[in-house]
């Protein structure tokens, strides 16, 4: 798990987030958002509830939060060809504007962020032709699977 804590700054902005969403700030919103924050992949459901069961947040509790935090736009929920849901921060601008691809591996089921892979302007204009892209998958083997000499 990834060390990183927001600081009180950060937290209060989480807070204002939540607020101008419509939402009520509760504890456990605010702790859904705090671990999907620190993470540096989407997590699951299953990930988000394993982390906060010692804070005495259940499942069920977990879930609603998620599916409340994604129908404010302020989760993206995407489900990379496993059929298991992941949930990840949206940052600013339009959901196309924030897309970015997902590796996920074939052999240990990893997901990574590629976000600093650009599918730019361009790119997303020469693929209109076809239809809306809302998702980039790639699907390999990842370095610890496979090491690369």
């Amino acid at each position: 798990m990834n060390s990183y804590s927001p600081d009180q700054t950060e937290v209060e902005a989480m807070q204002s987030r939540i607020r101008a969403a419509g939402l009520r700030c509760t504890a456990a919103r605010l702790a859904v958002l705090k671990e999907l924050s620190r993470a540096q992949s989407p997590l699951t459901h299953a990930d988000v509830s394993e982390r906060l069961v010692s804070q005495g947040i259940d499942k069920a509790t977990v879930f609603r939060n998620l599916v409340d935090l994604v129908d404010a736009e302020i989760l993206s929920r995407t489900e990379l060809g496993d059929h298991v849901w992941r949930f990840e921060v949206r940052g600013p601008g339009t959901e196309a504007e924030q897309a970015h691809p997902h590796f996920v591996c074939l052999d240990c089921g990893g997901v990574t962020c590629l976000s600093d892979l650009d599918f730019d302007a361009p790119s997303r204009r020469a693929t209109s032709r076809v239809g809306e892209i809302k998702e980039i998958l790639i699907k390999g083997v990842c370095v610890e699977c496979n090491p690369v000499d």
